[in-house]
């Protein structure tokens, strides 16, 4: 076993090594940019080297700094995480170089499967079921619309250096297939330095099932499969292990699949191999096609350590030091079920963007696994992936197991930055979900709805204005003061609402025009006669409702504008990004929906549109520009009827 390793990543895979290494008695050395100087993974390494600046360009992709870290600190191997330099065989060879072990496969391993179209044929040639699609070398966009039309849309555009979502599109119809192949050339160039693409056929009722891997080299086993079908833009949102309606007959199928996928290539160290699966009809054995390898760990790779009781990165370690594989096939189980959330810092309602921002508060329940690489008071960088936490529960069956999630993630607790939280718990809720019937479109089908039911209600915000007027406080003797009125308003950063306190423990809270009762003894609460589940807490971004239905209601700001004079005249930036193109000028007309320009942010492509029909005054960014969250961008001639 090694006696020090390196670890080139942050965030919570950084500090998910650093535990397993703790364990096995294994010294650590993180490295860290500029914004992460005063990171989780930082604080828990044994040691620490800074690497450079902010961008990852400018650090974690810095594959001769972080060598040179190694080297300096005396590490024996090098933990590569997922993604940055993760896959990237060049960084392999270079590790190999300087006399240190990559603890991962092989550059020839990952190089066979980095570039899809490539993978797929070797996959063919190893008896592997894949996709119909087109996979060969001439992108002329002629000749991919033509092969599109050949296999019969919907179609899928798929990068071939992708993952993550990037770099993909759907495409239901030939009139579309332009746009979309432009826009995901672009991201894919963006995201990955390689604009070529792939045509895959589009499965109707898609699911997302992958297999985990292991191999030393030679041979391969399965710790089989997860079901990742429950995804939004192409991006995971809940993982399970195993997968609903799996049997042992298509279990044994793609287990075998993906072993001799594994095998063909020499693999060593954990990997995953993911297929696209018809789930229009169950699962069955000739349903299932190889879609992606990744050559790495997987975020979701805790579900399966819950049902098989192994540590994969101790695993990692063990191989990578030279030992054999630490089981034969014969000795792997499942035992129970389990799912993963991921907490991330974004938007749902406004297309899941990306969002910022310090944490005020944060708490999770010790009923869960939790997999976080930040704590209360860091801030959610725009350098880097939003994603706050994992949440990860076990149990017998698969209803207990999502029952588990469902109550650990209603007593997950986070302000300062919007969250999908309250997203995640509707999604634990959703009928199909619960049937165990998921395919990668439920998300999408079910959207509106989601979001409803992830709103916050009238309840939680009355409970929000008692808390920010101190009667949640339990110093506040039955609820009443005598310094204060008993009836007043109440206003916050965008609202206000009339409260009158009625006695101990009781009041009246009037929002909207609505009067809604409000009791409470202890920490136990009544709106309108029904008992709620939630929890007031007062921090130093405000006040805050948590239970299901998140609100945060932040204090005044005196000298914040009353409003946004301009309406809809303004573009404005909704995160911090580059403004990768602008596709109108001063003095064109367009119309609501337009797209006006295109932000690059958290390594993806985001297109802003304008929300009303209008003619351009003034272009106030260019292609190129660094914008911060609520610049400018795009200002269109005043409204005629507003100017009446």
């Amino acid at each position: 076993m090694f006696q020090k390793i390196l670890i080139a990543n942050r965030g919570e895979i950084a500090c998910r090594v650093i535990d397993s290494c703790r364990r096995l008695g294994v010294a650590t050395v993180a490295v860290f940019s500029d914004a992460d100087r005063a990171a989780r993974h930082v604080a828990m390494a044994d040691e620490a080297v800074h690497i450079g600046g902010p961008a990852p360009a400018d650090s974690y992709l810095k594959g001769d700094a972080i060598i040179a870290a190694a080297r300096d600190t005396g590490a024996e191997a090098i933990h590569p995480g997922y993604g940055f330099l993760s896959e990237n065989p060049d960084f392999v060879e270079a590790v190999e170089a300087a006399g240190l072990i990559f603890i991962g496969p092989s550059a020839k391993a990952i190089r066979a499967m980095g570039l899809k179209d490539a993978a797929k044929a070797l996959m063919e040639t190893a008896g592997v079921p894949v996709v119909p699609g087109y996979h060969g070398q001439d992108q002329h966009p002629d000749h991919l619309a033509r092969m599109a039309d050949q296999i019969g849309y919907p179609v899928l555009i798929k990068a071939v250096a992708g993952g993550g979502g990037k770099g993909m599109r759907l495409v239901e119809a030939g009139r579309d297939f332009a746009d979309a192949l432009d826009s995901a050339r672009s991201e894919a160039k963006t995201a990955f330095g390689n604009p070529d693409v792939l045509i895959e056929k589009y499965i109707q009722q898609p699911r997302h099932i992958e297999v985990q891997v292991f191999g030393d080299g030679t041979r391969a086993v399965h710790l089989f499969e997860r079901d990742c079908s429950l995804q939004r833009r192409h991006q995971k949102v809940i993982e399970e292990a195993p997968a609903p309606g799996m049997t042992p007959e298509v279990r044994k199928a793609m287990g075998a699949a993906a072993v001799r996928a594994a095998e063909a290539i020499g693999y060593a160290g954990a990997g995953t191999i993911e297929f696209i699966v018809d789930g229009s009809d169950g699962l069955r054995e000739d349903g299932f096609w190889f879609m992606e390898m990744n050559t790495r760990l997987q975020v979701e790779h805790p579900v399966t350590e819950a049902i098989t009781g192994v540590d994969l990165v101790e695993w990692q370690l063990r191989v990578a030091s030279g030992e054999p594989l630490p089981a034969r096939q014969e000795e792997l189980s499942i035992t129970g079920h389990a799912f993963e959330a991921r907490l991330y810092a974004e938007d749902v309602p406004a297309g899941f963007l990306p969002a910022t921002g310090r944490l005020a508060h944060l708490a999770f329940p010790d009923t869960a696994r939790i997999e976080t690489g930040v704590r209360q008071g860091d801030t959610i960088s725009p350098w880097y992936d939003p994603m706050i936490a994992k949440v990860v529960t076990h149990g017998a069956t698969r209803a207990i197991a999502l029952s588990r999630l469902e109550s650990a993630l209603v007593d997950t607790e986070v302000a300062g930055s919007v969250t999908n939280l309250d997203f995640l718990i509707a999604l634990t809720r959703h009928a199909e979900f619960r049937a165990g019937e998921v395919d990668t479109g439920l998300i999408g089908r079910d959207l509106d709805a989601l979001i409803d039911a992830a709103a916050p209600d009238a309840g939680a915000r009355a409970l929000a204005v008692i808390g920010l007027a101190g009667l949640a406080d339990p110093s506040v003797r039955g609820g009443m003061t005598l310094w204060q009125p008993l009836r007043r308003t109440i206003a916050w950063d965008g609202g206000e609402a009339l409260l009158e306190v009625e006695g101990p423990g009781a009041a009246r809270v009037t929002l909207d025009g609505t009067p809604h009762e409000v009791r409470w003894q202890g920490d136990r609460w009544w709106v309108d006669g029904a008992l709620r589940r939630n929890r007031i807490v007062r921090h130093d971004a405000g006040t805050s409702v948590f239970g299901g239905r998140t609100v945060t209601l932040a204090p005044l700001d005196p000298l914040a504008r009353a409003g946004e004079a301009a309406g809809d005249a303004l573009t404005l930036s909704p995160m911090p990004g580059l403004v990768r193109s602008v596709h109108v000028k001063a003095g064109q007309a367009v119309k609501a929906g337009d797209r006006l320009a295109v932000l690059e942010a958290m390594k993806m492509e985001h297109a802003l549109t304008a929300a009303r029909d209008g003619v351009v005054a003034e272009v106030l960014a260019q292609a190129g520009d660094q914008v911060e969250a609520g610049a400018p961008l795009i200002r269109l001639e005043e409204d005629a009827e507003e100017a009446a």
